[in-house]
């Protein structure tokens, strides 16, 4: 493994349900249970921006004066543990947050935190106004999270979105800060978001870049392997490495350890060799059968394989295989 210039690596373990992707039922199962509260760490990352890990996906926290923002929220049952990690940092009201996309261990907490916090209001408003933390995300995170009239909403009223956009990107100021949310259209699903703290040269990158398994494509939520590596793209055109490739951007992924552009340039690696390798076995009118046969994936099993677990090396095969042939 190549050196990390923190000297601190941290691996999470994924937990929750997280993508209905056309998998088993044993393994859509194993994605609905709902494990105890987990036990959180709590890093500095750099500027005003810290790490939180262990509330199923990771959380980017920025504090300062006008109160704290959040990326994410983790899975529900973690609510509490989260708030609490929040607490033995600053006092300060929750102002915001942004979610990277709809996965419950990303927005499972929104209801929970989010009515603890407190939007910014002012001029003449009415009751109510300025209660619960403003949460924002692309719109499609909340045409996810509600339904038509009349049918039943995948997630409460007070966990959706108060706040979306539809454009490219959404800009904010907070705690003295420009952050940049910008759109990444059917990648990991149809609602990704990155978040750049621009003044302290971080980019939460939400499950589009993991360091635990290969890329999961929710194909339910539009989701497809040629968004992946457009979205990893564009996460190398904002990051700037430090001295000898290290340090400089620092990139929170969506699962796993803190990373920087030289992470992110070694997976989008991966992803696109494996993505060529399967494409050109669909132009060849291979089966899927045949591609499984063939590993295509071999280089990279023992870093990012699985043969148990939510997402095994299988289904992304699968995955990227309907996908590839849908295209064709």
């Amino acid at each position: 493994m190549r050196g990390f210039g923190l000297g601190v690596w941290f691996v999470l373990t994924v937990v929750g349900a997280v993508v209905a992707t056309g998998v088993t039922p044993k393994a859509r199962a194993q994605q609905n249970q709902a494990p105890a509260p987990a036990d959180l760490r709590v890093m500095p990352v750099q500027g005003s921006v810290y790490m939180i890990v262990g509330a199923g996906g990771n959380i980017a926290l920025q504090i300062g004066d006008e109160g704290v923002l959040l990326v994410d929220t983790g899975l529900a049952q973690n609510a509490d543990k989260v708030v609490d990690a929040i607490r033995k940092l600053t006092d300060k009201p929750i102002r915001y947050i942004i979610n990277t996309h709809v996965h419950a261990d990303h927005t499972g907490g929104n209801e929970a935190i989010g009515t603890l916090g407190s939007r910014v209001a002012g001029g003449n408003v009415g009751a109510g106004a300025g209660v619960g933390a403003g949460i924002i995300a692309h719109e499609n995170v909340l045409n996810r999270m509600s339904a038509p009239t009349g049918e039943q909403a995948a997630a409460p009223f007070s966990a959706w979105p108060t706040d979306t956009y539809f454009t490219k990107k959404k800009e904010l100021h907070v705690n003295g800060e420009a952050i940049i949310i910008e759109h990444q259209p059917a990648a990991h699903t149809d609602g990704d978001s990155f978040v750049h703290f621009r003044k302290s040269d971080v980019v939460s990158a939400g499950d589009i870049f993991v360091t635990t398994t290969f890329p999961i494509l929710d194909a339910q939520r539009a989701g497809g392997i040629n968004g992946i590596v457009a979205a990893l793209n564009r996460l190398i055109d904002i990051t700037i490495p430090k001295e000898k490739q290290e340090a400089g951007t620092y990139v929170i992924p969506g699962h796993g350890r803190l990373c920087d552009e030289a992470d992110v340039v070694e997976y989008r690696d991966m992803v696109t060799i494996v993505r060529d390798r399967i494409e050109d076995l669909v132009k060849k009118g291979r089966t899927l059968a045949q591609v499984k046969a063939a590993r295509p994936t071999i280089d990279y099993d023992g870093r990012y394989g699985a043969t148990t677990g939510f997402w095994t090396t299988e289904m992304f095969i699968d995955a990227v295989y309907n996908d590839l042939s849908k295209k064709k």
